[in-house]
């Protein structure tokens, strides 16, 4: 069928077959369909979406148009984890050593920063020699031989997901639901998992800011992935506040290592690991209930496995092999800190989140443009979480920043995305509910 066929079928409301998905995405990877041709079938869809077995169809066609990867010679089951993106969302950084040393193989592909939130690779390259584009053999070799690999897109997987995606983020049509799944599922389905779980973010750090939305998302996500044979659950979870303590490169990966090191307990952030980490033990099939599996991944933080693990992780990929027993030799510092002092006495009720994103960018840790350095040791740490009873001047977090001035912008900047009550505000949780097959 021609590609304007298709295009017009969908305009007109009808249903796609898996057979004309798959020969449209064939000639989008190889380019014999037209720029032009792509953005009107990305468009068609954004006005009629797609039933589930559409977008089963196209996610699978995705997911082939390049390489697939084969665990077989791995004798643990094979699973990962993917966010929709945060505000001090680190939780791959631990999570993916954790579930290792559960016993899980994690193949963990990540992205880059995208918008206000931060990128897991953007952080990983604060580490000195780490690789986050490894040779296919270098990167089956650290999976199997340490558990996890934390790295980034390669050329060879979904490649068709790039050429839809920057056609997409031009003509309007990011936010279609079937196309944000088919573009998330195609990369984690063509790394061979076999198991999945997501974390769908939602408030005003989130890129749906809207619990309906989020559902909407999760429901199809979940779906979908179903469909394709991968087993998948989604938790959509709070991104009101910041998750971690900290915003930035440079600075989460210090806050990873005290984390895997014990520093962190009884927080927030603790918590979204322990039961991300928990979920993808049941659904792998290597515990059987949720309370077990907690237990299983908070003894393997305990017990120093989980630490052993990353910095086995970080050595094999190119980066020093004592960067858990010296951080500060390697992460670079900023030249200026600065704290940040609370303007009144109160409570702190509210938090611009996606303002605290920005403002990470605004200090230079972030792109305003793809092509556009980072510098990976400005940002926060030290924030306070909502709730928190703080007097007129005490701190509620600091500023990490190139040089004075910088670091005044985002003093004054960070001050003014918090606001302080006399009383203190309801608490919200930090997983909202559970979507399953």
């Amino acid at each position: 069928m021609l590609p304007q066929e298709t295009i017009r079928r969908k305009r007109n409301g009808e249903a796609l077959t898996a057979e004309e998905l798959a020969r449209f995405i064939a000639g989008l990877t190889d380019c014999s369909v037209s720029e032009g041709q792509v953005a009107a079938f990305a468009m068609a869809v954004w006005f009629n979406g797609m039933a589930r077995e559409e977008t089963v169809a196209l996610t699978l066609a995705m997911r082939d148009s390049g390489d697939v990867l084969d665990w077989s010679d791995i004798d643990r089951p094979v699973a990962d984890k993917h966010s929709t993106g945060g505000v001090g969302d680190n939780v791959s950084l631990m999570l993916a050593p954790i579930a290792a040393a559960c016993g899980l193989a994690v193949p963990m592909i990540s992205g880059r920063g995208l918008g206000h939130t931060g990128g897991t690779l953007d952080k990983l390259e604060a580490i000195p020699g780490y690789t986050i584009m490894p040779s296919a053999d270098r990167f089956r070799r650290t999976v199997r031989e340490v558990g996890c690999a934390i790295i980034g897109q390669t050329a060879d997987l979904a490649p068709a997901d790039k050429r839809l995606y920057a056609i997409r983020d031009v003509t309007a049509t990011v936010d279609s639901v079937p196309l944000i799944t088919a573009s998330i599922l195609s990369k984690k389905l063509a790394a061979g998992l076999q198991s999945l779980v997501l974390d769908v973010k939602v408030g005003n750090g989130a890129f749906m800011a809207d619990t309906g939305e989020a559902e909407t998302l999760a429901r199809s996500l979940v779906a979908v992935a179903n469909g394709a044979g991968v087993t998948t659950a989604a938790l959509i979870t709070d991104m009101n506040q910041p998750l971690a303590d900290a915003a930035g490169n440079a600075i989460e990966i210090a806050n990873c290592i005290a984390f895997l090191k014990g520093g962190k307990a009884g927080t927030r952030l603790e918590r979204i690991v322990l039961t991300f980490a928990a979920e993808m033990l049941v659904l792998s099939g290597l515990e059987q209930d949720i309370a077990a599996a907690e237990g299983r991944a908070a003894a393997a933080l305990a017990g120093g496995a989980a630490a052993e693990v990353f910095g086995r992780m970080v050595q094999a990929l190119g980066g020093p092999a004592d960067l858990m027993e010296r951080p500060e030799a390697y992460l670079v510092p900023a030249p200026v800190t600065r704290p940040v002092l609370a303007r009144q006495s109160g409570y702190l009720a509210a938090c611009d989140t996606r303002g605290v994103g920005l403002a990470v960018i605004e200090l230079g840790g972030g792109r305003s443009r793809p092509d556009e350095g980072i510098d990976h040791r400005v940002g926060f740490d030290r924030l306070l979480p909502l709730g928190t009873k703080v007097e007129k001047g005490e701190e509620i977090g600091r500023v990490h920043a190139s040089d004075a001035e910088s670091a005044a912008h985002g003093v004054a900047r960070l001050a003014g995305l918090y606001r302080i009550a006399p009383d203190a505000p309801l608490p919200s949780p930090d997983i909202l509910t559970r979507i399953s097959g």
